[in-house]
């Protein structure tokens, strides 16, 4: 089978001398560092090893990102070690009970109905839409120190909270040049005592979705971050490990379907939530599943797979073991997720993402594979 993003967390585990899986058979070292570069899909870094030879070279296996390939779902699997059938972040938005009965959770911005409503962290804490224990939390009760080389906004971020859990030291980091001293700092100590440190970079994303994934301005980035971690290669000491992974690839927008749009979509569906490649419909009425499922069949016809939560579920789509009642409720009455490129699009929700050039999510291996790269 092959190994998620789900298994990093516990080899760093079992690499500090914790009786975990280490499947991915990393080597002991004092401190470890896991570098998360948001977008860095596998394929692309494949297709471009002259712009990034130094991050391919150290490529050492790939990953399945996981179901749905977007970053909320991809920390938080990360961060447990298990799919979101586990942790319950079940996509870039999601429906969550209300008083008025539903009501759309952004959780990559924990916010109310949309990525720019309001605050969600009252009305939704982060620690009980995901309670589980992280595998950060297991590292430091186990003795391990733990810091963050993160933006300092993303401190106390609900994803932040829901994810990881652990606090740690924080190293702000909003460019790669602070990543890199962030890195170094964490890593600059004589004692013998254990560090972790998680660390992340945004940049190749938000160029991916703004020019497009392998445009010449996301080519650019990439070619920083190889020279960043080139020369981190050269500055760490040897008891440092430096880890590199990416939460997802990204395709380029081609067929675009405002949903919107058609009429048909709307009847009977109380929320579409999900991103533009993976949806999660919302039924007023369970007894109206079949129709419903029949109107956005033939509404996008080739261009996307509609399926019920159960069939999903049968098909382990979100994971191996099946969700309890809680999350399964959150998972769409019906799921649509786009064939190629192909987009659904909800400009009246969402404005922003829906003029995006890059998208993610969905099943190509694109989108699904991300590189793990380590220094030794």
């Amino acid at each position: 089978m092959p190994h998620t993003l789900a298994d990093v967390l516990p080899a760093v585990a079992a690499s500090f001398g914790m009786d975990v899986d280490n499947s991915l058979e990393l080597a002991p070292a004092r401190d470890v560092v896991l570098l998360l570069i948001d977008g860095l899909g596998a394929e692309p870094l494949a297709r471009h090893r002259s712009v990034a030879p130094t991050l391919a070279a150290h490529a050492r296996t790939t990953l399945a990102a996981g179901f749905p390939a977007t970053t909320a779902v991809s920390i938080a699997s990360l961060a447990l070690g298990a799919p979101c059938a586990t942790h319950g972040i079940i996509g870039y938005s999601f429906a969550l009970p209300d008083p008025g009965g539903l009501r759309l959770l952004n959780s990559l911005r924990w916010r109310l109905d949309s990525a720019t409503g309001a605050d969600a962290r009252a009305a939704y804490p982060p620690e009980t839409v995901q309670s589980g224990t992280s595998r950060v939390q297991d590292l430091a009760a186990h003795g391990v120190e733990v810091h963050y080389v993160i933006p300092e906004y993303q401190r106390d971020s609900g994803l932040t909270r829901a994810a990881l859990r652990a606090t740690g030291v924080l190293h702000a980091a909003s460019d790669l040049g602070q990543v890199r001293d962030g890195i170094l700092t964490v890593a600059a100590h004589s004692d013998t005592a254990s560090r972790f440190a998680y660390a992340y970079f945004p940049d190749l994303d938000a160029t991916g979705h703004l020019y497009g994934p392998e445009s010449p301005e996301w080519l650019a980035v990439l070619a920083r971050i190889d020279a960043c971690f080139a020369d981190l290669l050269t500055a760490l000491p040897d008891t440092c490990t430096l880890l590199v992974t990416g939460d997802h690839g990204m395709i380029r927008a081609g067929r675009v379907i405002d949903l919107d749009a058609d009429e048909r979509l709307h009847r009977e569906v109380r929320l579409i939530a999900g991103e533009a490649r993976v949806r999660h419909i919302y039924l007023d009425r369970p007894a109206a599943l079949p129709d419903v499922q029949a109107d956005w069949t033939g509404a996008l016809g080739a261009y996307a797979r509609v399926v019920s939560r159960e069939q999903a579920l049968d098909e382990r789509w979100f994971g191996a073991t099946a969700p309890g009642p809680e999350i399964r409720r959150r998972i769409g009455d019906l799921i649509a997720v786009a064939h190629g490129d192909t987009v659904l699009v909800c400009p009246g929700r969402e404005p922003l993402e829906s003029a995006m050039i890059g998208h993610h999510g969905a099943w190509t291996a694109d989108e699904q594979l991300v590189p793990l790269i380590a220094s030794a």
